[in-house]
């Protein structure tokens, strides 16, 4: 690999020094030659994403921005969608065997998460590729495979991996998972032969399958320039994942979590994660993040606000993180605004010109039942334009609900508006 002239940060850190700075480097199968690779030379590297849904989420997003940061550097990046992968499924991180996704099914994601990539990866001629390793694996024969590949596993090295690990002390692994980390070794070998790529990168969990791609160049080819780096993974400081609501998943698509509830997600982290979020997800130079690090009690809030606005703005545009943070603001200041999560009532939804506000949370989607409803009221965590609701069999009057409407608050950080 020639030497290539390494765009520097803007702080004049190389982005090697960058990566570590914000904490995003978790392990190295040899940190000087990654160093030198990412500092010094023009390095395709490849990160693999298994076509499991129909939009990535959270968790996928802090990849793409390393590969963002990366690419900016000058680097190659390889997106590496898993069309065969995905048909075994992944053992890392689940205590039972994912669904089995047909080939349709798994081709359409896979087209989903390549419009969403696109947003934060260039890939245009000569600047980032996307492949799918369905080329290459689903034409390999099975004989063919175990004299190729399966070789050169051990067994009994497998089965010290975390990932086999628990499943095994648990409800067990089926034969098809156990092939996973062959398949994900294999495809390092296979890029690393077709197209240079000297470097696998993904989440600290994937450490075990990265290290055995890396193992697999070595044994089979004899080379030893193929490294491997996983990243930190995206957790509270109480070491939760980061990612999940109570309606699930935070998904990068707008039609599964609208730009106002993906902004919301991150103006409502807590005071502790703010400045890790800013250094992980964000390009925000770290000079400025320092400044934010020194606010304190409510002042905090203004690094929310900066966090989920930068964030919101990758994903979906400076336009919707306006009118995020806009909505926002008019919600913290008593106001509302029509980017809000909303419900219509309809005449029928009163009796004698009111309505409950058990019956208001069913309708508005914040209670599963009634009982449920009742025990958030009962708990005082349901608020009507901020003033504590006073019981489930409250009435509302319909008049209430005229002009802006009224807006319901559940627990600190969900709102709700509604309206005639």
């Amino acid at each position: 690999m020639p030497p290539h002239d390494i765009k520097v940060e803007d702080n004049d850190m190389t982005v090697f020094e960058e990566l570590k700075a914000r904490g995003l480097i978790a392990q190295m199968t040899n940190e000087e030659k990654i160093q030198d690779l990412l500092d010094n030379h023009r390095t395709s590297f490849y990160i693999g994403f298994d076509a499991t849904a129909d939009s990535l989420h959270v968790g996928h997003f802090l990849q793409l921005v390393v590969m963002s940061r990366l690419q900016k550097a000058g680097h190659k990046p390889i997106a590496l969608i898993g069309g065969a992968t995905t048909m075994i499924g992944d053992p890392t991180g689940k205590t039972d065997m994912r669904k089995m996704l047909t080939r349709e099914e798994i081709d359409h994601n896979a087209e989903c998460f390549r419009r969403q990539m696109r947003r934060l990866v260039d890939f245009g001629e000569g600047k980032a590729v996307m492949v799918n390793n369905a080329d290459w694996i689903l034409p390999f024969h099975y004989m063919d495979f175990l004299r190729e590949v399966g070789i050169h596993f051990s067994v009994n090295r497998m089965l010290t991996a975390e990932c086999f690990k628990s499943r095994l002390e648990g409800k067990g692994l089926s034969f098809i998972e156990f092939n996973y980390m062959l398949l994900q070794s294999y495809d390092f070998l296979h890029l690393y032969r077709t197209m240079g790529c000297h470097l696998e990168l993904g989440g600290d969990d994937q450490w075990s399958n990265i290290i055995n791609g890396a193992d697999l160049i070595r044994r089979v080819d004899g080379k030893d320039d193929a490294y491997g780096m996983t990243f930190t993974l995206l957790t509270t400081s109480e070491g939760k994942k980061m990612g999940k609501t109570e309606k699930g998943a935070v998904w990068l698509d707008p039609e599964k979590t609208s730009p106002y509830e993906f902004y919301q997600y991150w103006r409502n982290v807590q005071d502790a994660d703010v400045i890790r979020c800013m250094k992980l997800l964000t390009f925000i130079p770290l000079e400025e993040i320092a400044d934010f690090a020194k606010l304190e009690g409510s002042a905090i809030n203004s690094a929310k606000e900066r966090l989920a606005f930068e964030i919101t703005k990758m994903v979906h545009g400076e336009e919707e993180a306006a009118k995020a943070q806009e909505a926002t603001r008019a919600l913290f200041s008593g106001g509302a605004s029509a980017d809000m999560p909303s419900t219509q009532l309809s005449e029928e939804d009163f009796t004698d010109g009111a309505v409950t506000v058990a019956d208001l949370l069913l309708k508005c989607g914040l209670a599963p039942s009634k009982s449920e409803a009742r025990r958030l009221i009962d708990q005082g965590g349901v608020f009507l334009d901020d003033e504590k609701a006073e019981g489930a069999m409250q009435k509302i009057e319909k008049s209430r609900f005229a002009g802006t409407g009224l807006i319901i608050r559940k627990g600190k950080k969900t709102h709700h508006k509604v309206s005639l």
